[in-house]
C-alpha cells in the first residue's frame, strides 16, 4: 500500500484535496470516482521524490530558523513570493538556501506552496506540506506555518536533548576503552620477557592478562574486522522488515528503555498529530501523516491500522489504546480530548508531559551510567596493575625467603 495526495471535484465542482492509501493510483482514482469525485490528480506520497535531499543536523535548526521567519512575513502582509525572496536572502545554511530557492521558484510558476514542498519532499518534513494545504484553504498560510515551525522547533530540542545527554557517556566509554588497549598493547609487552621464564608459577590473574594482551597484539586487526563486518550485517539483517519489526517490538519490551523510547515516539507523534488538527487538516489525513513521524515500525504499523479503521467510521482512543504500544496516560489525554473536542490541544499538551517525563529518565539514567561507567573503567585498569604487580611482589618473596 502507497500513500498518495490528490486533488478532485467534486459533483458541485468544488475541489477537495486529501490523502488516501491505495495499492496503485489506478485504484485510487477508481476508489475516487466510486466515492462521486472526479480525480483531478495524485502524486504518491510515500516515499522522498527522485532527487530530494535529506537535511543533516546541523541544518535542521535553519531550516525551523527559516519557516519561522516566512510566517512573520506572511502575517505582517507580504506576497507569499516576496516573503520568500527575504527568506533566502537572509539564509545562511546553503541547503536550506537551495531548498527555498526552489520553493521560490516553483511559486513564482504558479505552484501552491503547499505543493512546492510536498515535491521537495525528504528536506521538508511529511506535515509540512499538509498544515501549508490547510493554510491556504483557510487563508491562514502565516498562522499555519508559524504553528509548523513551532512544532518543529520542540521536536529538535528533544531530539538534541536525546543526542547530549549518550554524547557523555559515549566519549567515558571510548576513553575508558583506549586506556585498557595501552595498558594490553605497550604496558603489559614491558613486563612478559621478565615473566616469560616463570610463566607457569604466574597467579591465575597475571596468566589471563598475558594471554589477553598476546591475543590483541597478535589478532587485534583481525578481532576489530570481525567487529565491522558483525556491525554491516547486523546493520543490513535489520534493515528486513520483518526483522526490523519484531526487533522494534523488542525493544519496546525491554525496561527502562522500553519506557523511554514509547514515550519519546508517543511525544513525537502526538506533537506532530496535534499540530496538524490544530491546523486544520482532517484527522483521517493528520494520522497517516503522523504515523510516519514514528521510527518505531512497530508503533507505526499499529498506528496505520487505526488509520484504515478511522476511514471506515471507528474511533480514535479505543483502537490506539487496545493496539497496547502507547503508555496509560496518553489515553487519557486523548479520550479528553474527543469527549472537549478539543483533541489539537490535549495532543500538544500530552507531548508536553511526554517531554518532560523523557528528559527526566534521560537524566536518571545518565545519573546512573556516568558512574557504572567510570567504576567499570577503573576496575579494569586495576585488575591489569594489580595481576602485574601480584607476580613482581611474588618473584620478590621468593627471593628475599632464599
Amino acid at each position: 500500500m502507497a500513500t498518495f495526495r490528490y486533488r478532485a471535484a467534486t459533483a458541485t465542482g468544488a475541489v477537495r484535496t486529501g490523502a488516501a492509501e491505495a495499492v496503485s493510483r489506478e485504484r485510487l482514482y477508481a476508489d475516487l470516482k466510486r466515492s462521486g469525485l472526479m480525480p483531478i490528480e495524485a502524486q504518491s506520497a510515500s516515499a522522498p521524490k527522485a532527487g530530494s535531499r535529506r537535511i543533516g543536523g546541523g541544518d535542521r535548526q535553519g531550516l525551523i530558523n527559516a519557516l519561522g521567519e516566512l510566517a512573520v512575513l506572511l502575517e505582517a502582509g507580504l506576497p507569499l513570493d516576496r516573503a520568500l525572496s527575504v527568506c533566502v536572502d537572509n539564509i545562511t545554511s546553503r541547503p536550506v538556501r537551495a531548498a527555498f530557492d526552489q520553493l521560490l521558484a516553483k511559486v513564482k510558476a504558479g505552484a501552491p506552496l503547499s505543493r512546492a514542498l510536498e515535491q521537495a519532499e525528504g528536506f521538508f518534513p511529511p506535515m509540512a506540506s499538509a498544515m501549508a494545504e490547510a493554510g491556504e484553504a483557510n487563508g491562514q498560510l502565516g498562522a499555519a506555518l508559524t504553528r509548523l515551525a513551532a512544532s518543529l522547533d520542540r521536536a529538535f530540542a528533544l531530539r538534541q536533548t536525546v543526542i547530549s545527554s549518550l554524547v557523555y557517556p559515549a566519549v567515558l566509554m571510548t576513553v575508558a576503552t583506549s586506556v585498557v588497549l595501552v595498558m594490553l598493547l605497550v604496558v603489559v609487552p614491558q613486563f612478559q620477557n621478565l615473566l616469560a621464564d616463570a610463566h607457569g608459577k604466574l597467579p591465575l590473574p597475571t596468566r589471563v592478562v598475558l594471554a589477553v594482551s598476546q591475543i590483541v597484539r597478535s589478532d587485534g586487526l583481525f578481532i576489530l574486522a570481525g567487529i565491522v563486518v558483525a556491525i554491516v550485517g547486523a546493520r543490513a539483517w535489520l534493515r528486513r522488515p520483518s526483522v526490523r519489526l519484531a526487533f522494534d517490538r523488542w525493544v519496546l519490551g525491554t525496561p527502562l528503555i522500553g519506557t523511554l523510547v514509547r514515550n519519546a515516539e508517543t511525544a513525537m507523534f502526538a506533537r506532530t498529530l496535534g499540530s496538524l488538527v490544530e491546523g486544520g487538516v482532517a484527522l483521517p489525513t493528520a494520522l497517516s501523516i503522523s504515523r510516519r513521524s514514528v521510527s518505531n515500525t512497530h508503533m507505526s504499523a499499529a498506528i496505520a491500522k487505526v488509520a484504515a479503521g478511522l476511514k471506515e467510521g471507528a474511533g480514535l482512543t479505543g483502537p490506539l489504546a487496545a493496539s497496547g504500544v502507547f503508555p496509560r496516560m496518553a489515553m487519557s489525554f486523548l479520550r479528553t480530548g474527543e469527549e472537549t473536542a478539543r483533541i489539537g490541544m490535549m495532543l500538544e499538551r500530552l507531548a508536553d508531559v511526554l517531554d518532560r517525563q523523557v528528559r527526566s529518565t534521560l537524566t536518571r539514567l545518565l545519573a546512573i551510567l556516568t558512574p557504572a561507567v567510570t567504576v567499570l573503567m577503573g576496575g579494569m585498569v586495576a585488575t591489569v596493575i594489580a595481576s602485574i604487580m601480584s607476580a613482581i611482589i611474588g618473584f620478590n618473596d621468593l627471593a628475599l625467603g632464599q
